[in-house]
Order: C-alpha cells, then sequence, then structure tokens
C-alpha cells in the first residue's frame, strides 16, 4: 500500500507542478497576438513582478520592484486603462513633461 500512496502522491505533486507552471507562463504576449485584439501600454498598475517588459531600471518582464510604479507598464486591450483607477498612458516622467 505504500507504494500505491506514493505513487499517487507523485501524480499529484506533478499536477499541482503542471498547473503552476501553466499560470506563470501565461503573459500577456500569449493573448495580444490574437488577431484583431488592440492592445496599449498600460502604466502605473502593475504588480511588483508581473510587469510585462523592461523599463529604464531593469531589462526584462517580471522585474517590477514595487506594487503600482508609474514606470511599470502592461498591455492591456485597447480602452480598458480608462477604468483603472491609477492607469496611465505614459510612464511618470513623459506625464510629467506633458
Amino acid at each position: 500500500m505504500n507504494g500505491q500512496k506514493l505513487a499517487s502522491t507523485a501524480i499529484a505533486t506533478a499536477v499541482a507542478f503542471s498547473a503552476a507552471a501553466l499560470t506563470t507562463t501565461a503573459h500577456a504576449g500569449d493573448w495580444t497576438k490574437v488577431k484583431g485584439i488592440k492592445t496599449e501600454k498600460v502604466y502605473g498598475i502593475a504588480k511588483a513582478g508581473k510587469n510585462d517588459c523592461a523599463t529604464k531600471g531593469h531589462q526584462c518582464a517580471g522585474q517590477a520592484k514595487v506594487d503600482n510604479d508609474p514606470n511599470e507598464w502592461v498591455f492591456l486591450p485597447m480602452g480598458v486603462s480608462a477604468k483603472i483607477a491609477g492607469a496611465s498612458l505614459k510612464p511618470a516622467e513623459a506625464a510629467k513633461g506633458m
């Protein structure tokens, strides 16, 4: 019976890790390529570690250090940002210059 329990535990663990991998690898780029969906960069609403790409402070997606940094961005379908408090279509430096 221990062998059966071990096999069941191993299968459950593999399923859990697979599900976790699927959820963490689904980036905006996956849905932004869908034909007909127009997107825009929306600044100031990304959670720490959930930004979509590089900024002046780093070179890659997922490197935002704090929530709602006004220079970090995510892709969203065009027009959605108008419904989100704190969202901007320009980074903080560009917004100040206007």
